[in-house]
């Protein structure tokens, strides 16, 4: 473990599969060692898939096959920063077109129930404006919607 502090998943025997999809999708990502379990443990056997090391973003994580006691909620997320419609686009289809799920105000969740914010910086841009209407107006407006649609933020910050 070469990092001083890393975020810890939980998987129900999908770490691996999860820290691909991870890699494949999000910019300055990458799937590490993986460790197979030198004994059995409560929900696997020795050999099996036990830690997978990758990372997120340049975020350090650690993937567990805990097994199914535990499941990801809404309380941890990853936030992502977009810088376009495009990217947002892509990342949010990325998760939901791969039995993910939509929700609201640019969270989506991922098959293996872990949350995503995909957050464009156009929207936090808009939500701190100076000028207390137009915040107001872009975040009136990005309460309504799941996937951020930035031209939409744009317009409500404008009035």
């Amino acid at each position: 473990m070469a990092n001083k502090s890393t975020i810890c998943l939980w998987y129900d025997g999908t770490a691996a599969d999860a820290a691909q999809f991870y890699a494949e999708t999000f910019p300055d990502s990458e799937v590490g060692t993986t460790l197979r379990a030198p004994g059995d443990y409560p929900n696997g056997h020795e050999g099996d898939i036990l830690i997978v090391h990758f990372t997120v973003c340049g975020i350090p994580c650690v993937g567990l096959n805990g097994g199914p006691e535990f499941r990801p909620n809404e309380a941890f997320s990853f936030q992502i920063a977009t810088d376009g419609q495009a990217e947002t686009d892509r990342l949010w289809n990325a998760i939901v077109d791969n039995d993910g799920e939509e929700s609201a105000c640019g969270w989506c969740k991922d098959k293996w129930g872990v949350s995503w914010q995909i957050t464009p910086r156009t929207l936090l841009d808009a939500i701190s404006d100076p000028d207390p209407a137009a915040a107001r107006r872009s975040y009136e407006a990005m309460m309504g919607m799941g996937k951020i649609d930035i031209a939409s933020i744009e317009a409500a910050r404008r009035g």
